[in-house]
């Protein structure tokens, strides 16, 4: 199978831990966006884990040498309509979540019209939007802005029980489904950071095994197809 040096963009806490973290076979090394080679002398694959300040940057390299990118940014990255190359949207990495999500995607169906409610809790530092809350919703067909987050620390461990070390780094989320006679929930936790790192690495072995034409792709589809 082809090796790829992985293109780590961002500044925050998910890139830093992606950047020392990931590794399987498919991996030849992992690299700083900023310290990428300019002579693009390997085949790379470009994890866009950023704000967004340099995106347009990362689409003009992505053009240029036919780069595969996974955008992890949660939904607030803004791409053309169309593009030149293979671009995977990932709102999350951990494949069990991946799963979850497909479970949900494709289940909807039974439960359009039903009293639908949908919750998500991460650490208090996190600023950027729920892309998993994001994507549960509109397979549910639920307007983003019904979503419920939660950023108290003593809600999160008092109420939704997240244990004390893990308040700094972890990711809640649950589905309630309710009719008159019937409360269905759903709920997954995500405590600590090594299911990112984890998660990805096996979402770029998929990655890899694909040939993939120029246009956007699901992760979850992209998962589910290979299995």
């Amino acid at each position: 199978m082809e090796k790829f040096a992985i293109l780590i963009v961002g500044r925050g806490k998910l890139a830093a831990e992606l950047l020392h973290g990931l590794g399987s076979p498919t991996i030849s090394r992992v690299v700083r966006w900023d310290d990428r080679d300019s002579e693009c002398s390997y085949r790379y694959m470009v994890i866009h884990a950023g704000s967004g300040r340099e995106l347009n940057d990362v689409i003009e390299f992505c053009s240029v040498t036919e780069s595969v990118l996974l955008d992890l940014s949660t939904g607030d990255s803004q791409f053309p309509v169309t593009t030149k190359f293979p671009v995977v949207i990932c709102p999350n990495v951990n494949v069990q979540m991946i799963y979850f999500m497909a479970m949900v995607k494709h289940a909807s169906k039974y439960f359009r019209g039903q009293d639908i409610r949908i919750s998500e809790s991460h650490q208090a530092s996190k600023s950027s939007k729920p892309g998993t809350a994001i994507y549960l919703a509109k397979s549910l067909g639920i307007p983003e802005i019904e979503i419920r987050s939660e950023r108290d620390p003593k809600v999160q461990n008092e109420v939704l029980g997240i244990p004390s070390s893990f308040l700094d780094r972890h990711a809640y989320h649950e589905v309630v489904i309710r009719n008159p006679e019937v409360e269905i929930r759903l709920e997954t936790r995500v405590l600590g950071k090594s299911a990112y790192a984890s998660g990805l690495a096996k979402v770029i072995d998929i990655v890899a095994g694909r040939k993939l034409d120029p246009g956007y792709y699901d992760i979850v589809d992209l998962v589910i197809n290979d299995i």
